[in-house]
């Protein structure tokens, strides 16, 4: 991706072969994505800085299901705010996909604590580093769940965790998982790589690709339009995050999640699908958000898609703002203590004292001298 640089980060192989992660950031010397990386670089028509101050904080972003980094200008966002960013592609997605890989296949997702590591070590963020800066994690939709469940079991290591759009729940919600998932969970056992039905229309990417109805450009052999069609060992893993979120995970840190304020899911296309979320049940998602910790906020926004921004820019706006809002109330470091200030009573009398003792001081320079002579009766 132009204006972006990556890091390959070697994973211990798994019984397809060698696996690895991809870490990117943008690339030293330059200020913004270049043009062609994304048409919303800046978003606000200029450029980020240069010289934004160093906020003393890290981003790390991960993506979702079917998914790798493109959003340039989420990057932008946080680099404005002097926030140091970088994205993960996880193992066998995006830039990670590797020939003889099954695309994002996985029994587990704990098996992404391998991946997240590695990124975190190459940020400077290992386990039992001293004087870090501070951490916020950042997920869409599948990502979303991998990271909350992994901030829940590593308390302590991160500051604050953003999720777009998390998918904490499925769609058929509590009831239709538990009727689903014992098939699933026999299916995966017996044949976890087999092809599970395809039950991706191409609706979403037909509301975020410009080469449809969207305005974004990315590579669509990393994002196929119909996606790729899961496996029953992925799903099972997925089910197994959706029932620990249900338990509660008590994440001991700020969490913000951003969602849809609707959702229009169906089989056949409708123009509602450019101004919601066509992939998840929202309601079922935000009913789960209480679930994640002790402190959440939950943000609803009319007209965004499932990937809150990749929305109409009005909406876009919108999440910018309320991300700020939320980062500088819970994870920017204070600003430094202003000086104390006298009250106003005392400092103006002070003023007053001080302007007499030079008017003092002046006229007894201009006094002229007088020699004393003979006392007279």
């Amino acid at each position: 991706m132009p204006g972006f640089e990556r890091l390959t980060l070697p994973l211990a192989p798994d019984d397809e072969g060698p696996v690895v992660a991809t870490l990117v950031r943008r690339a030293h010397g330059t200020a913004t994505a270049a043009p062609g990386a994304s048409s919303h670089a800046g978003e606000r028509g200029d450029a980020v800085p240069d010289a934004v101050p160093d906020a003393g904080v890290d981003v790390l972003y991960v993506h979702g299901w079917i998914d790798y980094f493109f959003q340039a200008h989420v990057a932008d966002f946080w680099e404005r705010l002097g926030v140091r960013f970088h994205a993960l592609d996880l193992r066998k997605y995006g830039r990670s996909l590797r020939p003889h890989q099954t695309p994002g296949y996985t029994t587990s997702l704990r098996t992404y604590d391998e991946d997240l590591e590695a990124a975190l070590a190459a940020m400077g963020h290992a386990p039992g580093t001293t004087d870090r800066r501070r951490l916020v994690l950042m997920g869409h939709s599948t990502g979303g769940l991998t990271l909350s469940l992994w901030a829940a079991r590593h308390p302590g290591r991160v500051d604050g965790l953003v999720l777009n759009s998390p998918w904490l729940e499925f769609q058929t919600r509590e009831v239709g998982r538990r009727v689903l998932e014992p098939g699933i969970r026999a299916h995966a056992a017996v044949a976890p790589r087999s092809r599970l039905v395809n039950v991706d229309l191409g609706f979403y990417t037909r509301s975020i690709s410009a080469r449809f109805d969207g305005e974004w450009d990315y590579d669509a052999a990393w994002r196929p339009d119909l996606g790729w069609r899961a496996t029953p060992a992925w799903l099972a893993a997925v089910f197994r995050g959706h029932e620990q979120v249900a338990r509660g995970l008590d994440i001991d840190v700020p969490i913000l999640v951003l969602l849809s304020a609707r959702s229009t899911i169906g089989v056949r296309w409708h123009p509602d699908m450019l101004t919601s979320d066509s992939v998840l049940d929202v309601v079922g998602v935000a009913r789960r958000v209480p679930s994640l910790g002790s402190l959440v906020t939950l943000v609803r926004l009319d007209g965004a898609l499932h990937d809150v921004t990749l929305s109409a820019a009005p909406v876009r706006d919108v999440v910018w703002r309320e991300t700020e809002r939320w980062y500088r109330a819970y994870v920017a470091p204070a600003p430094p203590p202003a000086e104390p200030q006298a009250p106003a009573a005392e400092h103006a009398f002070r003023e007053r004292v001080l302007r007499l003792a030079r008017l003092a001081r002046l006229s007894a320079a201009r006094a002229p001298s007088r020699a004393l002579g003979p006392s007279r009766r």
